[in-house]
């Protein structure tokens, strides 16, 4: 498995951005081919973390391009900074 986590810092409206990413982003991490999981969690602080599981690295590569045009053209305004991304293979999972 291969996940893809991105932080985002400089939330300006953590609810809206939650609420987005569900009706909106959750529906097409759905589609990546080897889908297994999506989160996206409230840090707090104005700092939001997102986690894409999936059974190869080509979706956790696709689920990176589609955050990037996704924020771009949806949370622009709630998401001002630029994520930090990282993402590999899952070497340890519960």
């Amino acid at each position: 498995m291969y996940a893809a986590v991105r932080r985002y810092e400089g939330v300006t409206d953590a609810a809206e951005a939650a609420r987005i990413v569900q009706d909106g982003f959750v529906p097409l991490m759905r589609q990546v081919t080897g889908f297994v999981a999506y989160y996206w969690v409230d840090a707090g602080n104005g700092v939001m973390v997102s986690t894409s599981v999936f059974e190869d690295r080509s979706g956790a590569d696709e689920s990176i391009a589609r955050a990037a045009d996704f924020v771009r053209d949806h949370l622009a305004s709630l998401l001002p900074n630029p994520p930090q991304v990282l993402a590999g293979e899952v070497v340890a999972a519960a």
